[in-house]
């Protein structure tokens, strides 16, 4: 038997976000300050609501314990997660413990976290993945208008993500027919809107991969990415490399598509600070990645994948 858990709603496309009835007393929680957060709360047309606008960049459990303590005692009638993966990870940790529904609406369009049951906190300064299903939203709203002022490279790392989910989510071992189709169709969707310029299609693929990859899991290329990260690349520019040398590795049908789109992209060689050897040992105990990887990986497998990341031979 195979499972595939969504939100019960999904509201999507033009105008998602303003013709979505939001419940009075909602909590709206965000990391953006007033002058932006004050254009979003405008654009979506919330009224009788309360704001927590102070969630940091990469949130811990302490930010969680931070909403609750300040609105318990005030019965949100439904918790909103406004903004990128900080602020919905909050929402979708807190919004249970308070016993409320949640609503996530991303403004970003890259970890497909609205779809999924994907939580990451850090708890004593250390990130923690969770995987449980209260962590899914009881709606998600999509809506390309978040694009317009966002910087580029924030979108180009973005959209690289969300293809890197898609592909890996299609390779992935604990994949389905349903899963695959998902994921297929979202790396379909992503790559012409690359390839044609027409990034308003970016918020639809990164649902569908959301949607697709929430339900398996994503593999090597992320397993790669993440000693990249520990340096202070950008994850969705990490990945640029990372998953096109796992897909060439792995052999994917999607190999020849995800590099001609990254080209597209036009992201930069990625350099490596740390030792490849001592490196290729962090990546080795990510099991969660390469357990689900398509072919076994060894380590001499992933220092060569590192070698031609840094040779930039892709």
């Amino acid at each position: 038997m195979h499972t595939v858990r969504i939100p019960k709603v999904i509201n999507f496309g033009k105008d998602a976000l303003s013709s979505t009835e939001y419940p009075r007393n909602a909590l709206v929680v965000t990391t953006v300050p007033p002058e932006l957060s004050d254009k979003w709360l405008g654009r979506m047309g919330i009224k009788d609501y309360m704001l927590y606008d102070r969630v940091k960049p990469e949130p811990s459990i302490d930010d969680v314990n931070s909403v609750i303590s300040e609105f318990k005692d005030k019965d949100p009638s439904v918790l909103i997660g406004l903004g990128g993966g900080s602020s919905m990870d909050v929402v979708k940790y807190a919004a249970p413990e308070m016993k409320k529904e949640k609503i996530l609406i991303p403004t970003t369009f890259g970890t497909g976290a609205e779809m999924t049951t994907y939580c990451v906190l850090k708890f004593d300064g250390k990130k923690k993945l969770l995987r449980e299903d209260r962590f899914l939203a009881d709606m998600a709203v999509v809506d390309s208008y978040f694009l317009d002022g966002t910087p580029e490279q924030v979108v180009k790392n973005s959209v690289c993500d969300a293809c890197a989910q898609a592909t890996e989510g299609y390779d992935s071992k604990l994949g389905n027919d349903l899963t695959r189709t998902l994921c297929r169709q979202a790396f379909d969707i992503l790559y012409d809107a690359i390839m044609e310029g027409r990034p308003d299609q970016y918020p639809y693929g990164s649902m569908l991969s959301g949607m697709g990859f929430g339900n398996c899991s994503t593999t090597l290329g992320h397993a790669l990415s993440y000693v990249f990260s520990n340096e202070g690349v950008p994850h969705g520019y990490s990945l640029s490399s990372c998953t096109t040398v796992a897909h060439r590795h792995n052999k994917s049908q999607f190999y020849d598509r995800f590099k001609e789109a990254m080209e597209k992209l036009g992201f930069d060689r990625l350099d490596l600070k740390a030792d490849v050897s001592e490196a290729a040992d962090v990546v080795m105990t990510d099991r969660g990645h390469l357990d689900p990887n398509p072919i076994p990986v060894s380590k001499e497998d992933v220092v060569g994948c590192l070698e031609a990341i840094k040779a930039g031979d892709l």
